[in-house]
């Protein structure tokens, strides 16, 4: 009786130890769930970004109203006509 006793207490230290420090312990679980949660946030992020850069290609291709403000705030340009001020302090 006491060699059983003996060999269930050791079977039972074995899997607490596989439990909290082995290949797969509830660390490493845990681990893997923060890495999966982080990895959705920055998809979600991702997602948001491609969603308004998509838009933005649409308006580029329906309109020229987008096209000229994108001359206008990123190359600097000014329609024919119209004087450029620009103030330095």
């Amino acid at each position: 009786m006491r060699k059983l006793f003996v060999l269930l207490l050791l079977v039972l230290v074995y899997l607490q130890y596989r439990l909290w420090f082995g290949d797969g312990s509830l660390q490493e679980v845990w681990e893997l769930h923060r890495e999966v949660e982080a990895q959705r946030e920055e998809n979600l992020q991702l997602r948001e970004r491609n969603a308004a850069l998509e838009a933005e290609v649409r308006d580029l291709q329906q309109g020229l109203d987008a096209i000229e403000e994108h001359a206008r705030e990123d190359l600097g340009m000014v329609k024919e006509g119209e004087t450029f001020y620009q103030l330095v302090e």
